[in-house]
């Protein structure tokens, strides 16, 4: 399967942004979800994780309350809803896909990978 990220851009402190990731190739269907961000300078860092089959989802520390994930079952896109966007969330955010059989926050779990989206928050 693979992987296609979108709706990343600038936007102020306090905002909000939707990021896609449709999948193509293939479906879901067997996969777990992740969101990673890597900002400059720094390792990739788990975000959040959805196994597709049942929408269960957890989140980091760092964005709960303020990021949630969501699907579309039928169109085989997972989104990732940020609101209340801070300066410490710019990075380059990524979707990924994984085994079922494994639910890891950790990004070498995942075998597939979008492209990317960049996520600039700033003033």
């Amino acid at each position: 399967v693979q992987l296609q990220a979108s709706g990343g851009g600038l936007v102020q402190p306090g905002g909000s942004l939707r990021l896609s990731c449709a999948a193509s190739g293939g479906t879901f269907n067997g996969y777990n979800l992740g969101w990673f961000r890597q900002a400059p300078g720094s390792e990739r860092e788990f975000v959040a994780r959805m196994r597709w089959s049942s929408g269960f989802t957890t989140y980091a520390d760092s964005v709960l309350g303020r990021f949630a994930v969501s699907r579309d079952h039928a169109k085989n896109i997972v989104y990732l809803q940020m609101d209340e966007l801070k300066a410490e969330d710019t990075a380059v955010y990524y979707c990924a896909a994984g085994p079922r059989a494994v639910f890891s926050v950790v990004a070498d779990n995942y075998s597939y990978w979008g492209q990317g989206t960049l996520v600039t928050v700033s003033s």
